[in-house]
């Protein structure tokens, strides 16, 4: 097992803690967080683009007029596309781009964004996160004492304080261990775990 120093709000490392190696210490292939990223931005996308055909148009199938003897060009309904107010040729519809990668894979590149943090030292355990009141600047002040600016906090308690007083700061987002995914966690720069939160990610991943 990897034992990383728990640090608290002030910066200073108070303790250690065993990770598992099954979870922390998995081999990191960038094809399969690249496929899971993929399925979650795929899914994330709303596909509500949406133009009206010509069978979708409101009004009448009469010929216009006569085929030959006008002048004019040959002509159908006012419903024809090639007229102003008629239907869209090959326009987008709604649809839905999700597609789904198998479970097992999604673990493994959970497991492979963990290991990843870890290795390139991105990885940060804070033994508390309690506030007293919501004040965005005592938070501030200690991602400063940690030296963290782009941060994922994975917080496991039912803390409002903590949520309300992170939520107006830039490039900072909390989310609990069951919320936790691979794009969140290769977006920021860094990621910053309650000690209590790393036995909730542990028993969800093993």
């Amino acid at each position: 097992m990897a034992a990383v120093e728990v640090v608290d709000r002030a910066g200073e490392k108070v303790s250690k803690i065993d990770l598992s190696d099954d979870v922390f210490e998995t081999p990191v292939k960038k094809s399969v967080l690249h496929d899971v990223v993929r399925m979650q931005l795929a899914k994330r996308r709303s596909g509500t683009a949406k133009v009206k055909g010509r069978s979708e148009i409101v009004g009448s199938t009469k010929k216009l007029y006569r085929q030959k003897g006008t002048g004019n060009a040959r002509s159908g309904d006012v419903k024809s596309p090639l007229r102003r107010g008629g239907g869209v040729i090959f326009g987008p519809s709604q649809r839905s781009y999700f597609y789904k990668i198998p479970k097992k894979v999604r673990l493994k590149a959970l497991k492979m964004a963990l290991s990843s943090k870890l290795e390139s030292g991105e990885l940060l355990i804070i033994d508390d996160l309690k506030l007293d009141k919501v004040k965005t600047k005592e938070f501030v002040q200690v991602l400063q004492n940690l030296n963290l600016k782009k941060v994922l906090i994975v917080f496991d308690q039912d803390d409002q304080n903590v949520v309300l007083s992170a939520r107006n700061i830039p490039n900072v987002k909390v989310i609990k261990p069951a919320g936790l995914n691979v794009y969140d966690i290769l977006k920021y720069d860094s990621l910053l775990l309650m000690e209590s939160a790393v036995k909730s990610i542990e028993g969800r991943l093993l």
